[in-house]
């Protein structure tokens, strides 16, 4: 099976190219920018010719919700034009696409975990970006998955987790919203849910059905900012203690320049009924994740 993932140095992005490795059905390669630039068909064109892959993943994206709002063009292009020129040039070579796809399409305020079929209503530019490359993925290649997922860490790259505990070791107040939720995911087990439906597309004969279409991927169990920074200070030694001087603060005591969603769940019950997949409980990731970083922190 052989892969071609857009982008590289996100979370993802860098826990399916240390995972792949692993795995001796699999052939991955990671191209990013000037190499493969999803907005510019020509670098498209000849990483697909250059790969020839047997399913293309996009997690290339602009990420940054704040300066989304002052960057609508470019977010706009990264996330949904580019998302659609990738979904093009994929279609014409009868490549499927899974295409990821965020919790910020949806408007936060559902009192119930989202499902598929929930009206979308972003409230910010990072969202309605988001939303528009679903769109454009879905109209462009009948061949897609489209996995929305939420509140992403790793040992790799910029997270939340990472913060927390960089924030401990530096004696800094802690300070954590409290009032907003949503489904935490350890990128590595995003990843393996990724490899099995890549699997799944890949080796399956003419005649079985693939379950094309959306589809929510997230970590089991729901949890608030404050529920998270808690448990990684309490899975880490060197700063355990601080989990107990960790303050719950309401959003308003915690101002952003764009407003974050303060219910954002995400039903996953469809992925395990189509797929057979249901992501690991977060606090199981969380273990793993803190481990990694403690090791690190030690220079194991």
């Amino acid at each position: 099976m052989r892969l071609l993932i857009a982008g590289w140095q996100g979370q993802v992005a860098q826990s399916l190219i240390t995972t792949a490795p692993s795995r001796s059905d699999i052939e991955a390669c990671a191209v990013g920018r000037p190499a493969l630039d999803i907005c510019e068909v020509r670098t498209i064109e000849r990483a697909l010719s250059d790969i020839r892959p047997d399913l293309v993943i996009n997690t290339a994206a602009y990420t940054d919700v704040d300066k989304a709002e002052l960057e609508p063009d470019r977010a706009m292009a990264l996330n949904c034009e580019g998302a659609r020129l990738l979904a093009i040039s994929s279609a014409q070579r009868n490549i499927p696409i899974l295409h990821l796809s965020t919790d910020y399409v949806f408007g936060g305020t559902s009192q119930r975990p989202y499902v598929e079929t929930d009206a979308t209503a972003p409230a910010t530019v990072y969202g309605k970006t988001k939303r528009a490359g679903e769109e454009a993925v879905i109209a462009a290649n009948p061949k897609h998955i489209v996995l929305r997922t939420a509140w992403i860490y790793s040992a790799h790259g910029r997270n939340f987790v990472k913060s927390i505990l960089q924030q401990a070791r530096a004696g800094k107040p802690l300070r954590v919203v409290a009032d907003q939720y949503g489904n935490p995911t350890y990128a590595p087990h995003l990843v393996d849910a990724i490899l099995s439906i890549a699997s799944r597309i890949t080796n399956t004969g003419q005649n079985v059905t693939i379950p094309w279409g959306v589809y929510h991927a997230a970590g089991s169990g729901r949890a608030s900012w404050y529920d998270i920074a808690r448990a990684a200070l309490a899975n880490t030694p060197d700063v355990a203690s601080a989990a107990n001087f960790v303050e719950a603060i309401s959003t308003a005591d915690y101002p952003t320049k764009t407003p974050r969603p303060a219910h954002s769940e995400l039903n996953c019950a469809k992925l395990d009924r189509e797929f057979g997949l249901r992501l690991p409980a977060w606090t199981d990731g969380l273990a793993d994740c803190v481990k990694q970083l403690s090791t690190a922190e030690a220079g194991g």
